[in-house]
């Protein structure tokens, strides 16, 4: 059994599943990236069980739903040695692949590509022409990770953001504007 509820605290609204499962063990809240929040309920529970629940949530649910809205990929910076670890050569195989076909566009020459773990940047480009990368460019939707390639890339002609810059970086990726505003959210840059 699934119900539509809608819940208002402190003039802020929010909608929710309620969602009754034979599965359930107890009582679940969930907040989803897509701004579904939903309640799992196991069989036999009342729902204005469940109702007082939600209401007793709902200041971490309204912080989770900000936070969501703040930053809509959740992917920042940072992570784990692990992580790192495991995604680093899909990340650099990624780059790679995505600079051969760009590099097609522009014909950069370049030293060396670098998969790295850095806290606070995507990308950067050196003056010895060495491309860094993050590693999770790999877990990023393909067109972010696109708009960071090109942007290093164009990084190795010139290294300021001037007009020159960004007209270099509209040859491969027309919507860069709203891609870039797209990377701010996750509160990191690019060199």
């Amino acid at each position: 059994m699934t119900m539509q509820k809608r819940l208002t605290v402190r003039d802020r609204e929010f909608e929710y599943i309620l969602r009754v499962s034979g599965r359930a063990r107890r009582m679940r809240l969930t907040v989803h990236r897509d701004a579904r929040v939903v309640v799992t309920l196991p069989c036999g529970t009342d729902v204005g069980v469940a109702e007082r629940f939600v209401v007793a949530k709902s200041r971490w649910v309204l912080e989770k739903l900000e936070r969501f809205r703040e930053n809509p990929l959740g992917i920042a910076t940072g992570g784990t040695h692990r992580d790192f670890l495991r995604h680093k050569e899909r990340a650099r195989v990624l780059a790679q692949a995505r600079i051969a076909h760009f590099n097609q566009t522009y014909g950069l020459r370049f030293n060396k590509i670098s998969i790295k773990n850095q806290r606070t940047l995507w990308g950067s480009c050196s003056q010895k022409g060495n491309l860094n990368f993050h590693y999770k460019i790999a877990l990023l939707p393909p067109a972010l990770a696109d708009y960071i390639i090109v942007h290093e890339l164009c990084h190795l002609t010139e290294f300021s953001h001037s007009k020159k810059f960004w007209h270099l970086v509209s040859q491969a990726i027309p919507d860069h504007a709203a891609l870039r505003r797209a990377l701010k959210k996750t509160g990191t840059g690019l060199c």
